[in-house]
């Protein structure tokens, strides 16, 4: 058996033997493949609703392909398949009869580099509210304004809600995506490296959002940054080559991981 294989047949182990919380999403030998590239290898885990979750890895090892899946927008790529079951609160996210509009409103997305519309800070929050709900204008301020609290954002632009978003700074047009993704009421926020295409300090605002969110959604996030993931994250995934190699609770992860290629990446030794 290779090195890549024990690892995924003990980390898949090890997600089944350690008592977690209720199970959020789950993985069962879930692959994707970009034609013929299989980019996720046959991964197994159960992520935890109302924890925040992180995956690591080094580049092109098919965390954000991961992540991705999750709201299925792998299926924008042409060539993009799935193969094995992802499952979100018990329910095969690849069934044809998945309404995937409905499904990217419960599994919001937040991504790399900020992307507000060039629209008004208001209407940046509003998009998704008047996509999907009828509200009147009271009720639909009062979400704007909810989100923008629930995103750490409200006190810094509730005298400019009607400018446009792109003058935010970039931290703040960042928490503006995730009051936008916030304002659907989804039940699980996925972040793929949300800060790092930002600088030191609004990367701490960033993760100190993360940590008043806690609890009150399931919270996944790709990151490179391993201090990051031992800062933000109570379970961690680590990925190599699409192969999920460990997943565990991320203090034991840090500090006594159970496979070698895990401690030599935390540690520097490649990646």
């Amino acid at each position: 058996m290779s090195n890549n294989a024990a690892g995924a047949t003990n980390a898949q182990k090890t997600a089944t033997a350690e008592p977690l919380p209720e199970t959020h999403v789950e993985a069962k030998g879930f692959s994707v493949y970009y034609r013929s590239n299989q980019a996720v290898k046959e991964v197994s885990l159960r992520i935890p609703a109302g924890c925040v979750t992180a995956i690591i890895g080094p580049s092109g090892c098919g965390k954000s392909t991961l992540l991705r899946a999750i709201n299925r927008m792998n299926d924008l790529v042409p060539g993009c398949r799935t193969e094995g079951e992802l499952l979100f609160s018990g329910q095969h996210l690849y069934q044809p009869d998945v309404d995937v509009v409905t499904l990217r409103r419960q599994i919001g997305m937040v991504f790399q580099k900020p992307n507000p519309f060039p629209k008004s800070v208001f209407d940046n929050v509003a998009y998704g509210p008047r996509l999907h709900q009828r509200l009147g204008q009271s009720e639909l301020a009062q979400v704007v304004e909810r989100s923008l609290v629930d995103a750490a954002l409200w006190d810094e632009v509730k005298d400019r809600l009607e400018s446009n978003a792109i003058g935010l700074s970039g931290g703040q047009q960042q928490r503006l995506c995730i009051a936008r993704a916030l304002a659907v009421d989804p039940q699980i926020l996925l972040m793929d490296e949300p800060t790092s295409a930002l600088d030191p300090r609004a990367t701490l605002r960033i993760e100190d959002l993360i940590d008043e969110l806690r609890g009150k959604y399931t919270i996944i996030i790709v990151t490179h940054n391993m201090q990051q993931a031992a800062r933000v994250s109570e379970f961690t995934a680590f990925m190599y080559e699409g192969v999920l190699i460990e997943f565990g609770a991320t203090k034991t992860m840090f500090t006594t991981p159970r496979e070698k290629q895990t401690e030599d990446y935390i540690t520097g030794r490649f990646g």
